[in-house]
């Protein structure tokens, strides 16, 4: 077979179209629109679209399959839209199943299975996650066409790009590993979809809900909500110093899959017609391409831009146990710089000293326990395996799930917490049980989800109107919606008051009196209770927000120890 025959056939299709094109004078209105969009986009058309699909897929299952609301909502609601599986990006980051089986002790088949199956998928088509699939490398090639390409100025120059930090996802990728063996997870921060998800969470989600239910059902901003925005905008804003900085240089993800490259089955190789032009280093979005053209194998992700930008069509993607001599042979660098062992070190310490500092400091727990959506694994196992994607949140539609500050400790941050003044568990909804991907959420089904004990319900009686010793008055708004929930937790029992003032001598029978004296309040049964939160938010919602006779709920949820 020809040496042309055995170049990727997507290249070799486009470059002899634009030839044709180019002989006849006509470019065609598809590859004008190449042309105008920009050189990465001209070369590898079909690494592009494969994108393109993957970040409207990413959309699509955020926006609107994970906003269950319709005009009536019921059961039936999610059912119309869970054929498709909104954590599918999540599990196939395969850090997250990785750190969460190490941190959790657990091996959860369906994230263990999504990452052997990514990772095999990438031998053949090396870090090819980070190159077509990934959305949020997509949104920084965006945001690099967009900002990045008209503020070169900030750009690094390339012998400081490629300096001591080339390896720094490596050293990430070591110090999460190391802190999730000592049971913290820290992957949630630093993995690549955990960290967009959350990112759009807090951003565009928080515009989406304002649109659609107005500002009432916000959650309130606090230091958190500006430290993730914080960490989101940084992740966009170090492109500044070079295209898709992040994916290069930062993200341990995409380190994970660069050692799974050792086992790569492809190769780009450059024959002998190779003249020197060096556009293939000047486009290389991954910094892969060395000044000998050579190929950084740890980095390539077989996006194969640089070969439709080479004039004399030099470059070829081949197995790696292609025998035709090239211009540039041997076995090609894994790594531009060595790993450092002090480094190496120094990010094992790092990590170790940061699980001690989380499990040991005063703020290692908070002053009490998080009430945690139903399903929920036990709260140790529950921090070791909740991934802080923010999935769960996104499908409440209360929203009753909030994200969690500093209140419940270091490791209880941006883990699911149910806040009842904000909204009650609605009884017709197991959404956030179908959706988490790591496990710290069991699935349950409707029926299952009703039984499950989230918290349980208590009644202060001081503040309770019914029971408090100063201006009583009747109240049993907590009943009513207990009872149309249909949980009937809550029942209404007479007890006996004293009338203070007393009414005069003569002024009232005997009947009269007894009537007077007694009054129907709440009582709660713990054994039927759920804890969902919904007698809560009606207390608070009537009695504290729209008729401000009192300072807080008279009835509070908290999670039971």
């Amino acid at each position: 077979m020809s040496r042309p025959a055995r170049r990727w056939r997507g290249i070799n299709l486009f470059l002899r179209f634009r030839k044709r094109a180019e002989r006849r004078g006509w470019s065609g209105r598809g590859y004008a629109l190449l042309e105008r969009i920009g050189p990465v986009t001209r070369a590898s058309p079909l690494r592009r679209g494969v994108q393109l699909v993957c970040l409207l897929l990413f959309l699509y299952a955020f926006f609107y399959v994970c906003w269950p609301y319709a005009a009536t909502f019921g059961a039936a609601t999610f059912s119309d839209k869970e054929s498709y599986p909104v954590e599918l990006f999540v599990l196939i980051d395969p850090l997250v199943g990785l750190s969460t089986a190490m941190a959790g002790r657990f091996l959860n088949p369906a994230t263990l299975g999504w990452t052997a199956g990514i990772v095999a998928a990438c031998w053949l088509v090396p870090r090819g996650f980070c190159g077509y699939l990934c959305p949020l490398g997509t949104l920084l090639d965006g945001f690099d066409w967009l900002v990045g390409r008209r503020l070169r100025r900030f750009h690094l120059r390339e012998g400081s790009a490629r300096g001591g930090w080339v390896n720094l996802k490596y050293y990430l990728l070591l110090a999460v590993l190391v802190a999730a063996l000592g049971g913290v997870l820290l992957s949630g921060f630093v993995a690549a979809i955990p960290v967009l998800t959350r990112g759009l969470m807090f951003t565009a989600a928080r515009l989406q809900l304002l649109l659609l239910k107005g500002p009432g059902h916000l959650a309130p901003v606090d230091g958190t909500f500006y430290l993730s925005i914080g960490l989101f905008l940084a992740v966009f804003l170090l492109s500044l110093l070079g295209p898709r900085f992040w994916c290069r240089y930062v993200c341990p993800s995409g380190a994970l899959f660069s050692i799974g490259n050792l086992l790569r089955i492809g190769q780009r190789k450059v024959n002998e017609t190779c003249i020197d032009c060096r556009r293939c280093i000047e486009i290389c979005p991954f910094d892969a391409i060395q000044d000998d053209y050579t190929t950084r194998t740890a980095d390539c992700t077989f996006c194969q831009t640089c070969g439709g930008v080479c004039p004399p069509g030099a470059i070829q993607f081949v197995t790696r146990f292609h025998r035709e001599p090239f211009q540039v042979d041997g076995e090609p660098l894994m790594l531009s710089r060595p790993l450092s062992r002090r480094a190496l070190v120094a990010s094992a310490a790092a990590a170790t000293g940061t699980a001690a500092l989380v499990r040991l400091s005063p703020l290692a727990a908070g002053p009490g326990k998080p009430l945690r959506p139903p399903g929920s694994v036990a709260e140790d196992q529950f921090l070791d395996l909740c991934i802080r994607c923010g999935e769960c949140f996104k499908v409440c539609p209360g929203p009753v799930l909030h994200a969690a500050g500093l209140e419940y400790g270091w490791e209880g941050l941006w883990t699911p917490v149910a806040r009842p003044t904000h909204a009650g568990c609605h009884q017709d909804c197991n959404f956030c049980t179908q959706v988490c991907p790591t496990g710290a959420i069991q699935p349950l089904d409707l029926a299952a989800k009703r039984r499950f004990h989230m918290g349980l319900a208590s009644v202060d009686t001081e503040t309770c109107l019914p029971l408090r010793s100063q201006d009583r008055r009747d109240c049993d708004v907590c009943y009513v919606e207990c009872r149309q929930a249909g949980y009937e937790a809550i029942e209404m029992r007479e007890i006996q008051i004293e009338l203070n003032p007393p009414p005069p001598e003569g002024m009232f029978s005997e009947l009269e009196l007894s009537e007077m004296s007694r009054i129907r309040a709440p009582f709660v049964q713990a054994e039927a209770c759920v804890g969902c939160g919904i007698c809560e938010y009606r207390c608070h919602t009537r009695n504290v927000v729209q008729e401000r006779v009192l300072a807080h709920s008279a009835i509070r949820v908290s999670a039971v120890a």
